[in-house]
């Protein structure tokens, strides 16, 4: 009885106002379900060939709940938790990789702006088959965020495949580096480029000190602004709330749906525009992710920006670290948000109005980094119309290599990014002097 009243509790909320509610699964309630989880428990117990302890039975089922539902979800026990605490202190170092697991391979999203992982050429899409000589295809991703947090200096081996070539073995060491989420600068005299890499609490102020100042050193004649989201795997929720709310005037930033359809929370801007009603071109890629996507998101329902470049990861879930009374914690996704008009974002992405595939890459357009949509057990976009993108503005300029659309694109790596060569920025550029032409003539 006391290992079926501990499956009880993991199962969830069946006590409900002094009455235990009555949840069916099929023909059978969840304690008949229970009594056969119980049964093999006991069979494991006393005839698995290696004696294993109650406590990592009951560890080993609630990981496997969790692993059920999405890639995000997962269990720690007290040591993994106490251990991913520690992780984030001052005296913690990383390579700067965000990553996820996609069909069992450990995949990146996108690493940071000069982390050792983007000095090494890792880009979107590649895959890390070991870390340490250690498999990586049965670990869950905070195990494998341990694995790559470690004492500053310390060296971390990785196997890495780009793109359909051979596996390459890296040796990366560990930085306490200080990512800087916003940079700027002035392009051609009149457009502003900003480039936002990430989101931490110092990313608000920070965009907002780099726009003002774009726009003196730019004097009376600037055209526009670029907002470069590519590769950036978002960050803190609040801090991309914020970021988008600097460029919106009025209306909503994003929806908050959670389990229950009637806790649905709508975040709406605050009045003020940091760029003063200067079009935006807002850049985004396959590696442009989570609240990276709700910036864009809210910036394109808003009408407020024209996306170019290609198909956003798509991935919204919320997760929340829940802890357990023996020490140890979930991590459980409980909410995914959308675009202010309602569109989901999870397994789908967002389509860029303009699509642009920079011609050295569009020969690769087939073997794209997967989405969050491709992901064992990702969370199901409950959105199958396939509603339409936000109508950008209709005083766009066409350009010769721009289509519209979805695109199967790769992501472009970091070192590419806002360089001479960077065909997408061209683009943008482009777009913003058609624009202020169209309305000089005007």
């Amino acid at each position: 009885m006391r290992k079926l009243a501990i499956l009880v509790l993991m199962t969830g909320p069946l006590f409900v106002g002094g009455v235990y509610a009555q949840q069916t699964v099929g023909k059978n309630n969840v304690y008949e379900e229970l009594n056969l989880f119980d049964e093999a428990f006991e069979r494991i117990r006393q005839d698995a060939v290696d004696p294993i302890s109650d406590a990592k039975l009951i560890g080993a089922a609630i990981s496997g709940m969790l692993s059920g539902l999405d890639p995000r979800s997962s269990f720690m026990d007290e040591a993994a938790f106490k251990a991913s605490q520690a992780a984030g202190g001052e005296d913690a170092a990383s390579l700067g990789l965000a990553v996820t697991i996609d069909n069992g391979q450990l995949k990146v999203i996108s690493p940071q702006d000069g982390s050792p992982a983007a000095r090494a050429g890792i880009s979107p899409g590649d895959v890390i088959f070991t870390i340490d000589n250690e498999p990586t295809f049965d670990l869950s991703l905070g195990e494998v965020e341990r694995k790559l947090i470690g004492p500053p200096g310390s060296e971390v081996s990785l196997t890495v495949r780009r793109g359909s070539g051979n596996p390459v073995d890296l040796k990366l060491k560990r930085e306490p580096y200080k990512l800087q989420t916003v940079t700027g600068r002035v392009e051609g005299g009149n457009i502003g480029y900003v480039r936002i890499a990430g989101f931490d609490a110092g990313t608000q102020a920070a965009l907002t000190d780099a726009v003002q100042d774009l726009r003196r050193r730019m004097g009376s004649k600037p055209i526009g602004v670029i907002l470069d989201l590519r590769n950036n795997p978002g960050g803190v929720f609040d801090s991309a709330v914020a970021a988008a709310d600097a460029f919106v005037e009025k209306g909503d930033i994003a929806v908050i749906k959670g389990r229950n359809p009637a806790n649905v929370k709508r975040i709406g801007a605050t009045p003020g525009d940091i760029a003063k009603g200067l079009p935006l071109v807002v850049l985004v890629n396959g590696g442009t992710a989570r609240e990276a996507e709700l910036v864009a998101g809210a910036l394109q329902d808003n009408h407020r920006a024209v996306l170019l470049g290609t198909k956003t990861f798509g991935e919204s879930s919320i997760e929340s670290v829940i802890p357990l009374g023996d020490g140890g914690a979930i991590r459980l996704t409980t909410a995914r948000f959308t675009t202010p008009s309602g569109r989901e974002i999870q397994g789908k992405g967002l389509d860029p109005d303009l699509t642009v595939t920079p011609l050295k890459l569009a020969k690769l357009g087939r073997v794209e980094g997967r989405r969050e949509a491709d992901l064992p057990g990702a969370l199901k976009n409950p959105d199958q119309s396939a509603a339409p993108a936000a109508t950008p503005p209709t005083d766009v300029p066409p350009t010769a290599t721009t289509t519209p659309g979805p695109s199967e694109a790769p992501s472009v790596p970091s070192e590419e990014i806002g360089s001479a060569t960077d065909e997408q920025l061209t683009e943008a550029m482009d777009v913003l002097r058609g624009l202020s032409l169209s309305k000089t003539k005007g």
